[in-house]
């Protein structure tokens, strides 16, 4: 049975505007490692319009983003949506219960499986299906944006820290 883990970079106060934030290329290895990792991702609407940027290559690029995108492009993406009608390669949109195909998705792939997004998040922890959470605490004040939580806290206990960078701390906490 797969892992489902919510994680993403974050401000000091609690803020996923990604804007705000420098990625070191400490970082960005770390993020391509755990992308080559994944037996997949889950992503709301939103994510992953933002994140089909890497499945064009781009001219400005230098290797380590050409490692990232095909590390992206080829892992399985699920795509939870109400309005898109069609995804890219290596995509699923996933249609009715939301519970159903994650908890079959959770059956069928082994590993760890990766949700992007808030809103998506919340809609999992509400559910039960995440099992564990990852912030990447930057040391930056956004006092604006998208909260790491869209709703309230579930309760959690810390289970890991580690420092990615010389900047950056991951919190790795799972449901109490």
């Amino acid at each position: 049975m797969a892992k489902l883990v919510f994680g993403m970079n974050q401000s000091l106060d609690g803020y996923v505007d990604h804007t705000e934030m420098r990625t070191s290329p400490v970082l960005f290895r770390h993020w391509i490692e755990h992308v080559r990792g994944l037996d997949g991702s889950v992503y709301g609407r939103r994510m992953y319009e933002t994140m089909n940027y890497w499945d064009e290559d781009h001219p400005e690029w230098g290797p380590e983003q050409h490692e990232f995108a095909a590390a992206w492009r080829r892992q399985p993406k699920f795509v939870v949506s109400r309005t898109l009608k069609s995804v890219g390669p290596n995509a699923t949109l996933v249609e009715g219960d939301l519970e159903t195909a994650i908890r079959d998705l959770k059956d069928r792939l082994t590993g760890e499986i990766t949700v992007s997004g808030p809103d998506l998040a919340r809609s999992l922890t509400d559910l039960g299906l995440v099992d564990e959470y990852r912030l990447y605490v930057h040391p930056v004040v956004v006092g604006r944006g998208k909260p790491f939580f869209a709703g309230p806290r579930p309760p959690l206990r810390l289970v890991a820290s580690d420092r990615i960078d010389e900047d950056v701390v991951r919190l790795t906490y799972a449901p109490a």
